[in-house]
């Protein structure tokens, strides 16, 4: 196998004519490129050069390594500097998935700050909801995923984050919204679940509709889902029409403007978790880690 440290010393043994030139040149001795060259030779296959008794010069198969030498040489001194500037985070990107609701509330702050302290660094986003946004992880279309799940609910064993790094950010409780001039708005007081058993209900993405169903079926009802919707603002605005009521996370309410709703604390308490994950190895590197931190002071100034 040639190596670069090779080419090193047959460029300069073909500029200064000899190996002490070469050394005096390269800073070593010249036992060293001695030794280098015969390894060189080795792994070519052929001699590289004919020393004669004043000097040296090239074979023909030395002359073709020397004419590559420069651009081989220049390429990989390009690619340890753009290698030196993203583990410096002076370069990189990091890419991330989020689901709707975290994206106004989570990302924008993390990548402020991202922007500021790392200029160089640079950040993508694509919206979606997982299962689907760990499935981009694992693909390899995107670096960190914000992702969240229920506790109190089984994880399907094809939905196991085993094999991911999982770096937990807050727990969302969850709230009832109710049209402001419902019954139960404006108490104070945490209401029942059970006590919206006759309401008719807005619901959302398949996973919080499927958890919906679980809630109010531990508490005795099936809710009637009238309408579902992942658009945060259709649900708000839904409600305040008066069509139903809905349960949404503390984080989903963040984003949108709550305009003709109130909004009312459950008993039982629950919540979801939200977490950002990523692959081991690319947690390993500068500006993932770094925007994993980002995320984590974002998500405490929520707690």
């Amino acid at each position: 196998m040639i190596e670069a440290r090779h080419l090193r010393v047959l460029r300069a043994v073909a500029r200064g004519g000899s190996f002490s030139a070469a050394a005096r040149a390269l800073g070593c001795t010249q036992p060293a490129v001695s030794q280098q060259m015969k390894a060189l030779e080795a792994a070519a296959g052929t001699p590289l050069l004919v020393r004669g008794p004043r000097e040296m010069r090239l074979t023909q198969a030395g002359e073709a390594l020397v004419r590559h030498a420069d651009g081989i040489l220049a390429g990989l001194a390009a690619a340890e500097e753009e290698v030196a500037a993203i583990a410096g985070l002076r370069a990189g990107r990091v890419r991330l998935a989020s689901f709707p609701s975290g994206t106004p509330t989570l990302v924008p702050g993390a990548v402020a700050e991202m922007r500021e302290r790392h200029p160089g660094t640079e950040v993508s986003l694509v919206e979606a909801e997982p299962p689907a946004s760990v499935d981009l992880l694992r693909a390899g279309d995107c670096d960190i995923t914000l992702a969240f799940r229920y506790p109190d609910l089984p994880t399907p064993a094809e939905e196991s984050w085993d094999d991911l790094v999982v770096r937990p950010l807050l727990a969302d409780r969850l709230v009832g919204v109710v049209p402001r001039g419902h019954a139960l708005a404006g108490g104070g007081a945490p209401v029942d679940l059970a006590a919206l058993a006759g309401e008719r209900w807005i619901a959302g993405c398949p996973r919080c509709r499927g958890h919906l169903v679980e809630m109010c079926e531990r508490v005795g009802f099936t809710p009637r889902i009238d309408f579902a919707t992942d658009d945060y603002p259709a649900v708000t605005g839904l409600v305040a029409a008066g069509l139903g009521v809905a349960v949404l996370p503390r984080l989903a309410l963040e984003s949108v403007r709550s305009r003709g709703v109130a909004v009312v604390e459950l008993r039982p308490a629950v919540h979801r978790e939200v977490v950002a994950l990523t692959l081991p190895d690319l947690a390993q590197v500068p500006a993932v880690d770094m925007m994993l931190a980002r995320l984590t002071r974002a998500a405490l100034g929520r707690a």
